[in-house]
């Protein structure tokens, strides 16, 4: 087989990705670079006025962009979103699962509705959608990418002074989660993957960000800054393309080195 080149192995023309928490922040701009490079993309998240402003912002930048709302907290919203995705799609190629929520409390305060509230979005919907889609149409065409979004407070504990246990603990889920399904999963041709994001501005973040100081956090990480619009798409189209062909079960950091700091 004649090589490659590199854009031939980043090309995504022709490919079908599902990306869930995908109306705004970190999934928003997954979704921007599965499109830049080819990809059909389906958006879903819970809020459809969200849904809609997204994809007309994928459209614009002129990438084949539709929307499902669906909440991944719910196992019947989730076949829903499987099921109607693959009707309109014919298959998924590629796979992100972003959706997820946080929970500010002291561990000894912290409610246990709030702890089932994010462990249920956080990894077990991340693992009903995962069963579905395989089933549905990666095993069968032996074929797939599924990317999943941890966290660096999944990685060590607490990188700063958060009081988010239920998060970091989902977080520290995914990643074990992540390596598991792509030592299984190896036999389809279905790659595993995880980002671990540090901090990034959203409106998920707004609050953690306020309380622990923007300007704190910067001067704590090596690369003197959080992360912007464009930090997660090189990582996302190596996972998503041929290009990470040989890469599966292993997570990265893109935190701007605090993990190297903190020793996660």
């Amino acid at each position: 087989m004649t090589p490659r080149t590199i854009q031939q192995l980043f090309d995504l023309k022709g490919k079908t990705a599902l990306v869930t928490g995908g109306s705004r922040g970190l999934g928003l701009q997954m979704a921007h670079a599965l499109g830049e490079a080819g990809a059909k993309i389906m958006l879903s998240s819970r809020k459809a006025d969200d849904l809609e402003e997204a994809t007309k912002e994928l459209q614009a930048a002129g990438i084949d962009a539709r929307w499902i709302a669906a909440d991944c907290a719910k196992e019947e919203d989730i076949r829903r979103l499987a099921t109607e995705t693959l009707e309109r799609m014919g298959h998924v190629d590629i796979l992100i699962n972003n959706a997820g929520a946080a929970w500010g409390a002291p561990a000894e305060d912290h409610p246990v509705e709030a702890w089932d509230k994010v462990m249920n979005l956080n990894i077990r919907g991340y693992f009903i959608l995962s069963q579905h889609i395989a089933k549905a149409s990666m095993i069968a065409r032996k074929s797939g990418r599924i990317i999943n979004v941890a966290s660096i407070a999944g990685l060590g504990g607490n990188p700063v002074e958060m009081t988010t246990i239920a998060y970091n603990t989902s977080k520290g889920a995914v990643i074990n989660f992540t390596r598991t399904l792509g030592a299984e999963w190896g036999k389809y041709n279905i790659t595993v993957n995880a980002i671990c994001p540090g901090f990034f501005p959203s409106k998920m973040t707004m609050a953690t960000l306020k309380n622990l100081g923007e300007e704190k956090l910067k001067a704590n990480a090596p690369l003197k800054r959080l992360g912007d619009d464009e930090d997660l798409k090189g990582l996302t189209l190596l996972f998503a393309s041929d290009a990470g062909k040989h890469i599966t079960g292993q997570w990265l950091a893109v935190d701007g080195g605090v993990s190297v700091v903190t020793g996660g």
